[in-house]
């Protein structure tokens, strides 16, 4: 029997070690592993849409029944500039309401709230306020993360992506955090979180350089689903061999119609599926 005691108090560690969850750590909000695998939802395609191939997309959103975009400027790619603006579904082109300089700034996410429009910048630590109306610039802001990446809003808050695991409650008046979500799945925390979208009370986000979208709750931070676009990209690479990352995904409350873009895309694609 003494030969078999490390094996036994092995097994005994082991059951331990999965038979309790850690606790989450109330400074980063980040959630205990679950065991639960996420489920796998299924989608369908509804339309396509041209995309603008020189557009690097970093955000993609719907206001006032308009599909709005934000890009940001990569100098490995020829045409590609920081801006946002609306969509022409009929050629893909943005029409233009704000562009940055590109040697200062990366562009990023964007989010509309409270008739003002915030965008998030790379790496800078700075953010921009406009007029939602006249897309003048307001203002300027910093947030706490190293980096920026997506924007959505649950009405209250600026709810932003860093590329980590976790995701960022900001006040849209002081700019303070008001509450970090940290993101795990059976496999334990969940990085290069990137574009989000709120439907119906989940967070739906691009999984930077995956073709993955996950659905997220809310109050735990629990993956609780995920979408497959392996498709939808092996189909844009065949149409233009140049196409880059999966990333975009934008929600119209209104019709309930749902957008999925890539960085140089040639489509964007209307989808749907149950959520």
């Amino acid at each position: 029997m003494r030969k078999y005691l490390p094996l036994l108090f092995l097994i005994t560690l082991l059951s331990a070690c999965n038979n309790t969850e850690p606790s989450p750590d109330a400074t980063a909000g980040s959630p205990a592993t679950v065991n639960n695998l996420p489920v796998a939802i299924n989608y369908s395609v509804v339309n396509a849409f041209p995309h603008d191939t020189t557009s690097y997309t970093e955000g993609l959103l719907v206001h006032d029944g308009q599909l709005y975009e934000s890009t940001g400027y990569d100098s490995n790619y020829s045409g590609t500039r920081s801006l946002f603006g609306v969509v022409d579904m009929k050629t893909g082109k943005i029409q233009t309401k704000v562009e940055l300089d590109r040697k200062k700034y990366f562009g990023e996410g964007i989010v509309f709230l409270n008739d003002r429009v915030y965008q998030l910048t790379y790496r800078t630590k700075i953010g921009f306020i406009y007029d939602a109306k006249t897309f003048k610039k307001l203002g300027e802001f910093t947030f706490p993360s190293a980096e920026g990446w997506g924007m959505t809003t649950d009405g209250r808050s600026l709810i932003m992506t860093d590329g980590t695991s976790n995701i960022t409650y900001l006040d849209p008046n002081t700019f303070k955090i008001v509450r970090i979500l940290g993101v795990a799945d059976n496999n334990g925390p969940v990085s290069n979180i990137n574009e989000p979208e709120l439907i119906n009370g989940y967070l739906y986000t691009n999984v930077y350089m995956t073709n993955n979208i996950i659905k997220i709750d809310t109050a735990s931070g629990r993956v609780v689903g995920k979408l497959d676009f392996t498709s939808l990209d092996q189909e844009a690479k065949n149409k233009y061999p140049a196409s880059e990352w999966f990333n975009g995904i934008a929600y119209d409350s209104v019709t309930k119609n749902i957008y999925v873009t890539g960085k140089l895309w040639p489509n964007i694609y209307q989808i749907r599926f149950s959520n």
